[in-house]
């Protein structure tokens, strides 16, 4: 195969203390209660990011059937996860911020508002998107932002993820990985250094900044892509202190968003691909596990990562089986690349919410 298609994020990775414990937390404030796995086994292959051996660990993937990329709730079980030994500003490198869609900002506003959560006032980007920041208890920042393309009306406030907000040393290097090699071609705007009054709510968000928005203009087809629907990448370049990697002296796993996951098809194509710009895998299960799919007990497939500038992981996952419910499995290599799962199959899933007691 000499193409790879992106099909949509698939999911954000956050690194916790307690997985049940967070899950609980997303599924009452952002109804991530589906659970695609639970997965508790030894995280063999990212010994570059784990301090060169094997790391226990338990997984849990949830979404949300509103549409968006779902959460990978992610703990250690051999170690105890690691905090920042500093406060993490917008600007430092890696992930700030997950963006999650919601169809109706001022109704999502008013429902964190009655809980009491930590929350900003409604905003909105240079461009006019309305949007807010919430805290969860565990420390992360989410942007609240509108976005009407949901995948079913599950009479929910949001769907899950639509993008992110990466701190990068670079603008313009930073983005080759996101334009070039993810698709993400359109310029939504982009701004000059200065300080955005819609940043002051977060932690070093009264800094100078420069920023620039990309969405894709390829509509992201395939098995989920209409669940994951279009997304946007938010990067900022702060310009008046020095920003410091969000995982330095840390593993992968540790507290926070430990990496941006996208759908693909075609991962030697994608190989090839980050080659030639000079972003090569640096983890690449195909090699490690000699052409076989990794299994994650009910799913399995290949998975690879790259950096981008400032070291953002950029995780890729080529899905070969997936469970949707009991005595419901997809083998997703026998079916077009760009074909999509019909919406009533997808909605099956519905089947699995978590109820809670």
């Amino acid at each position: 195969m000499n193409k790879y298609y992106i099909r949509g994020i698939q999911q954000i990775g956050i690194g916790v203390q307690d997985v049940d414990v967070a899950w609980k937390w997303y599924r009452e404030n952002f109804d991530a209660n589906i659970k695609v796995f639970d997965d508790d086994k030894t995280a063999d292959f990212m010994l570059r990011y784990t301090g060169g051996k094997p790391q226990r660990r338990r997984a849990i993937m949830a979404i949300n059937l509103q549409g968006g990329g779902g959460f990978e709730i992610w703990q250690y079980k051999g170690r105890k996860p690691q905090a920042p030994k500093f406060t993490i500003q917008l600007g430092d490198y890696g992930i700030f911020a997950a963006k999650i869609k919601s169809p109706n900002v001022s109704k999502a506003h008013e429902k964190f508002k009655k809980q009491g959560e930590k929350i900003s006032d409604i905003t909105q980007t240079p461009n006019g998107t309305p949007y807010f920041w919430i805290q969860d208890p565990f420390g992360n920042y989410f942007q609240i932002i509108e976005n009407k393309t949901m995948f079913r009306n599950e009479k929910s406030a949001t769907g899950l993820s639509c993008g992110a907000v990466i701190g990068v040393p670079d603008i313009e290097e930073a983005k080759k990985v996101y334009t070039n090699i993810i698709g993400y071609d359109v310029v939504e705007y982009t701004t000059e250094e200065k300080v955005h009054d819609d940043f002051a709510f977060v932690p070093g968000g009264d800094s100078s900044f420069k920023r620039i928005v990309l969405s894709h203009s390829e509509v992201r087809e395939g098995g989920f892509g209409k669940l994951y629907g279009p997304s946007t990448i938010e990067l900022v370049e702060v310009k008046n202190r020095e920003p410091k990697r969000m995982f330095e002296n840390r593993f992968w796993g540790d507290l926070g968003f430990i990496h941006l996951c996208f759908d693909v098809f075609g991962m030697d194509a994608l190989r090839k691909e980050c080659e030639k710009q000079n972003t090569p895998f640096t983890i690449d299960s195909f090699e490690a596990m000699k052409g076989k799919s990794f299994d994650m007990g009910e799913s399995a497939g290949l998975f690879s990562y790259i950096e981008d500038a400032g070291g953002t992981l950029i995780e890729f996952v080529e899905a070969h089986k997936l469970p949707l419910v009991k005595g419901i499995e997809l083998n997703l290599l026998k079916r077009s690349a760009l074909k999509p799962l019909p919406k009533w199959l997808i909605s099956m899933m519905r089947f699995k919410k978590y109820k809670e007691k």
